[in-house]
């Protein structure tokens, strides 16, 4: 409600500014024009971004966070805030930890193979790739990519949960259950099957036709002095977050710019079949539980008044607010939290990178300046 005021009285203030133009004598109207424009940037998100990020940054205890925003299903602008390391400024070259943003990237080059005929999204895996840990176990002849990308395989989130060996909890496509195992094992698929490494796949089918250059699951020469240095309460052992190994479901390395150019390609279902599209941003099951709503609806001030859906679709978490479909995902490891959204419809979108525990409280605010839907940003 807070924001809607301010809303309200920055309207009035522009009106009332545009209103007196035309009593301001010749001389003077330059002058006047000239605050007519301060006060419509005022109103334009990118210059409250920039007006308020240091200030959202130091409050956070975050060392620093990048920023873009999609318009019209193009990237209107990316902004990059604070330092990637103790005294050293973040840039537009900084490399962020996608965290769990890794998953969409994952997703798209196994739902673009699906797309060229190179695999189905429904074919049993077990021919091709099967996990010593669950072998004898017959359930594991049911599981597809599909149900890896919606998260539907009954595997934990990593098998640490489970002693280290990796279990199929409950029949596979029954629940839904977030897993970054089983997006390593769609991985692991891809390639036994097509005869390459993943990250090479990921390389030809989204990398390279993006342009994402400064992309990377594992280390490269180039990430010399261009990474984001987690920051966080202090730890018993230090953070290794710069992977030697491809993972499916974390440790991506990207720029805020390639990350948003990769964005602005899902919107456009670059390399997908219409029907592969489709299921992408279809809601597998609604997980959105009679109390959660009550307690949402509550929180953006609007009881009894709003209609709220959410799951899984494939890589992304689909959501419906008040009619309007949402795809987002965020991300979250030691020391960094991340966050994307778009909306289809509107051809808008909002990418966050953070490199701070803390991160969380920076990305709501952008994203209540950039998307200013308070049911929305009740649900993060």
């Amino acid at each position: 409600m807070m924001r809607l005021e301010t809303w309200r009285a920055r309207r009035a203030l522009v009106v009332a500014v545009m209103g007196c133009l035309s009593m301001i004598p010749a001389a003077g109207q330059e002058k006047a024009q000239s605050t007519a424009r301060t006060v419509a940037a005022k109103k334009d998100g990118r210059a409250e971004v920039d007006a308020h990020a240091a200030e959202w940054l130091k409050e956070s205890d975050v060392p620093s966070a990048a920023v873009a925003y999609i318009e019209d299903r193009k990237v209107a602008w990316t902004a990059v805030y604070g330092e990637q390391s103790p005294g050293l400024p973040a840039t537009a070259k900084t490399l962020y930890n996608m965290a769990s943003l890794t998953k969409p990237v994952t997703a798209e080059a196994v739902l673009r193979l699906a797309s060229a005929g190179k695999l189905s999204l429904d074919e049993s895996m077990f021919r091709y790739w099967l996990d010593p840990d669950i072998k004898d176990d017959p359930r594991s002849k049911s599981l597809t990519p599909r149900l890896c990308l919606s998260h539907q395989t009954g595997f934990p989130n990593w098998r640490g949960k489970t002693g280290g060996v990796l279990k199929i909890q409950w029949d596979p496509g029954t629940q839904t259950g977030y897993s970054g195992e089983g997006f390593n094992y769609v991985g692991r698929f891809a390639e036994k099957k097509l005869g390459k490494p993943f990250d090479v796949l990921a390389q030809e089918m989204v990398f390279n036709p993006i342009g994402m250059n400064e992309t990377s699951y594992t280390a490269k020469n180039w990430y010399a002095g261009r990474l984001a240095v987690p920051h966080g309460p202090k730890r018993d052992k230090p953070v290794d977050d710069v992977a030697t190994t491809w993972d499916g479901a974390d440790l991506l390395r990207t720029t805020i710019q390639d990350y948003a150019n990769f964005v602005v390609s899902v919107m456009h279902d670059e390399g997908l079949t219409k029907e592969i599209a489709t299921e992408r941003a279809t809601l597998t099951r609604d997980r959105m539980k009679p109390e959660d709503l009550k307690s949402v609806c509550s929180a953006a001030g609007v009881p009894g008044h709003c209609i709220v859906t959410y799951g899984m679709g494939l890589g992304w978490e689909v959501e419906t607010v008040n009619g309007e479909k949402i795809l987002d995902h965020d991300g979250s490891d030691w020391g960094v939290k991340t966050f994307v959204m778009f909306v289809p419809s509107r051809g808008i979108g909002v990418v966050v990178f953070t490199n701070g525990e803390n991160g969380n409280a920076v990305i709501k605010k952008v994203v209540e300046v950039l998307y200013p839907n308070s049911l929305y940003v009740a649900t993060m």
